[in-house]
């Protein structure tokens, strides 16, 4: 039988965009690992998104895991199916509408496949100890001096720091 997991997960973002985090706490038994790191330009989705991928990333082997997120975005595409129907579609949510963050829900999926995952949804800012932490952990890094860089967002949606026109 495989390792039962407990990860926890929550983004933060300041502007949307705007400079964004995440924080993950991993829960094995007595142990707890925490992980978080902060972006310079980002949305709140993608770091939400992020959490629940660096923490399932985190794991050696494949697991069963019980992952809670206060967002609805993501325990509801992954429990509903939204995401598998987007990616069968090529990324396409419907005829007209292309799939927002695609490259992080491909990753997502393909970590879903090694691991049993189940998602759970719950309310954030709502006192609940380890959503609370999830979201200090995120806003810490997310105010951090060295910021990464989320390469795909910024490469798709460009920096707005550049000229417009040169």
């Amino acid at each position: 039988m495989s390792k039962h997991v407990t990860i926890y997960t929550d983004g933060a973002c300041s502007g949307n965009p705007g400079v964004g985090g995440y924080g993950t706490i991993l829960s094995y038994g007595e142990h707890q690992k925490e992980l978080s790191a902060g972006f310079r330009k980002t949305t709140n989705n993608r770091m939400e998104m992020m959490a629940a991928i660096v923490g399932l990333q985190a794991l050696k082997q494949p697991c069963k895991v019980s992952l809670y997120s206060d967002s609805k975005y993501l325990v509801d595409a992954m429990k509903q199916g939204w995401a598998k129907r987007w990616k069968a579609n090529g990324w396409r949510r419907n005829k007209k509408e292309m799939a927002k963050n695609p490259d992080l829900w491909q990753q997502l999926l393909e970590l879903c496949d090694r691991h049993q995952v189940e998602f759970f949804w719950v309310k954030g800012h709502a006192g609940h100890p380890e959503n609370e932490r999830c979201d200090a952990l995120a806003v810490a890094a997310s105010r951090q001096d060295e910021l990464l860089v989320d390469e795909e967002y910024e490469n798709v949606f460009g920096n707005s720091t550049k000229p417009l026109f040169e």
